[in-house]
């Protein structure tokens, strides 16, 4: 996965809470078993008027008044959103349609536990900040086109464009794989060479276990 250490991006605004896995990725659009795929599908059902029935992008008649369809967030890498955002089923399929449309980091002031969690695996930065903060940043977002925020994972703050620093803290282990671009796996294979000598150690220490081989 990308490696995160800092972001200076548009910011776009969900104002919605409670926002579930199936409206940011449909069970529809679930087919694949790749992570590829699904950005063109991110919050279909909200970003469309009609149904996708396998027709391109522009077949469709895009929703106007939905967030992403209003080009002055166009390009955004940040989501701003409200309270529990991914709740619902535990699909992983909504943090890699959020990465593919191309978004970075959401900014909320709670997650659903499994979102979270999977969203830091594949390189989704979710930073929890107070209420408060967030109902600044929906105001100074919707008055202001163009605004930018900087999220910081190296010293775990927000940057505001007036200078004002907001802290957020990530488990020290996630950062560290976020900071370094790696997912589970590839934080193993950094131990390769130590996973084959303690193999070929047991191998030579219990062979009965390996009969079978």
């Amino acid at each position: 996965m990308d490696a995160f250490e800092k972001l200076t991006a548009l910011v776009i605004p969900l104002d919605r809470m409670n926002v579930d896995t199936d409206a940011i990725i449909p069970k529809q659009y679930l087919k694949a078993i790749g992570r590829a795929g699904f950005g063109a599908n991110l919050f279909d059902n909200w970003r469309y008027l009609d149904a996708g029935d396998g027709r391109t992008d522009a077949e469709r008649r895009p929703n106007p008044d939905f967030v992403l369809n209003k080009p002055r967030y166009r390009g955004a890498q940040i989501l701003l959103a409200r309270a529990n955002f991914g709740c619902g089923s535990s699909r992983e399929h909504a943090p890699w349609a959020l990465l593919e449309y191309g978004i970075r980091a959401i900014i909320a002031p709670s997650f659903a536990d499994i979102f979270f969690n999977n969203s830091l695996k594949n390189g989704l930065l979710p930073v929890i900040v107070p209420d408060a903060v967030v109902d600044r940043l929906f105001r100074d977002v919707e008055a202001n086109p163009g605004y930018a925020l900087t999220v910081d994972l190296v010293s775990e703050t927000v940057v505001l464009p007036d200078g004002t620093r907001v802290p957020f803290q990530i488990d020290p282990f996630r950062r560290e794989c976020l900071l370094r671009g790696l997912d589970d796996v590839g934080w193993t294979l950094q131990y390769e060479a130590q996973i084959k000598q303690y193999e070929e150690r047991r191998r030579a220490e219990a062979p009965w276990l390996f009969v079978a081989e």
